[in-house]
């Protein structure tokens, strides 16, 4: 069951989306092959060694420029890209072709409070805010790179639920990540776990959220 914290009985008052795998699709492929060419590692092999890098979470919370980041990268996977090029790479991995439809925000936002919050980097919030149309909808944008902390820790949740003026229990947050949806849930929350956007539709539809 999608739903980790019971039916949903009432439209909420606000709605946190997560971004990536929710909205925008991740694509390694796209991106990091080239990251690992040097060692002959692979789009997942360079992912993994991305997650676990002992600066990943000084990247994700703003305690890294994205001028350190690049030299660091370049460093450790012997890239030769200058760093404009090192942008454009980075930011290929979100697929400019949306998971869900800007129509459904725009028919949310007329009904509830809307917020993003997603654990990122200040490459791809700049790429994200440029290039997607769908972050118009939502007045409140909760990125980690920018409050300094990052899911599942619970202040992050707390500075979004204070953020988009709403109670835990008058709030759904969605997200393709269990363990981040068991947080929220534990904070009150309604939580979501996406993995289709058929299963998120037919709730909104349940809901009256999609007309």
């Amino acid at each position: 069951m999608p739903i980790l914290s019971g039916p949903i009985r009432e439209p909420p008052r606000a709605i946190i989306f997560d971004i990536g795998r929710v909205i925008v699709n991740v694509d390694l492929a796209r991106s990091f092959e080239a990251f690992g060419k040097q060692d002959g590692l692979s789009a997942e092999q360079v992912w993994k060694a991305l997650q676990t890098d002992t600066r990943w979470d000084d990247w994700q919370e703003g305690r890294m420029t994205p001028q350190d980041w690049y030299k660091h990268l370049s460093e450790k996977f012997k890239l030769s890209l200058r760093f404009e090029e090192f942008c454009e790479s980075w930011n290929r991995v979100l697929d400019p072709v949306t998971i869900l439809p800007d129509a459904l925000f725009e028919r949310l936002a007329a009904n509830c409070r809307l917020a993003l919050l997603s654990n990122t980097d200040p490459i791809h919030v700049a790429h994200m805010e440029a290039t997607f149309g769908f972050v118009r909808h939502f007045p409140v944008r909760v990125y980690s790179c920018r409050v300094g902390a990052s899911k599942p820790a619970h202040t992050i949740f707390h500075h979004t639920l204070r953020e988009v003026d709403a109670m835990p229990e008058e709030t759904l947050y969605i997200d393709d990540l269990r363990e981040n949806v068991t947080a929220a849930v534990r904070l009150g929350m309604i939580g979501f776990h996406f993995s289709s956007p058929p299963e998120l539709l037919s709730e909104f539809s349940r809901l009256g959220l999609s007309k």
